[in-house]
């Protein structure tokens, strides 16, 4: 292969991505899992999916406002309890989605084609640690915060940097501690 790094180029958003890739405006990229089963169930004949180097940096993360957080700790409780618990459901069983969810819920309004491949996309999100059992936490947020610093978008040392001054970790420390 001849394959040359070229201009790194940032496009936020995994769809965009995958806008650019199956407009042929970019080459390579890297998208989210419910992205590339997208693109290799209606293009796979145009593209290939290459390993990934392992990344512990959070693909997903909940954002709130500190303040409301704080006021609402104990919903905020309950639900990062909850979803500690799944995920750490979803380590032993991803199939534990479709076999615990309500299809008359919302996710039974989903496309057939999508709810026909719930277990599918959990078994391998799960066998990819994108949902960690222990909820990604400190060692997420390091990686994190080295990937935006790599990236430019966060100055200074990573190392350096005290990662409770960018994250709230306490509703995920009590969640550990049960």
């Amino acid at each position: 292969m001849n394959i040359k790094f070229g201009k790194r180029s940032y496009v936020p958003g995994s769809s965009n991505r995958v806008v650019a890739l199956v407009a042929g405006q970019a080459d390579a990229t890297i998208i989210d899992l419910s992205n590339k089963n997208k693109v290799m169930r209606k293009h796979a004949d145009k593209f290939n999916v290459l390993p990934m180097f392992d990344v512990e940096a959070s693909d997903e993360a909940l954002f709130a406002n500190l303040d409301w957080i704080k006021s609402n700790e104990k919903d905020v409780q309950i639900f990062v309890d909850a979803l500690l618990s799944t995920w750490g459901d979803m380590a032993k069983d991803p199939t534990v989605i479709s076999r615990e969810t309500n299809p008359d819920g919302p996710i039974g309004q989903l496309p057939k084609e999508i709810l026909g491949e719930l277990d599918n996309f959990y078994t391998e999100a799960a066998a990819g640690g994108l949902y960690d059992a222990e909820g990604g936490g400190r060692k997420a947020a390091e990686a994190d915060m080295e990937w935006y610093s790599k990236a430019g978008q966060l100055e200074g040392d990573p190392s350096t940097l005290n990662i409770e001054d960018f994250w709230y970790l306490a509703p995920l420390d009590a969640a550990m501690s049960k």
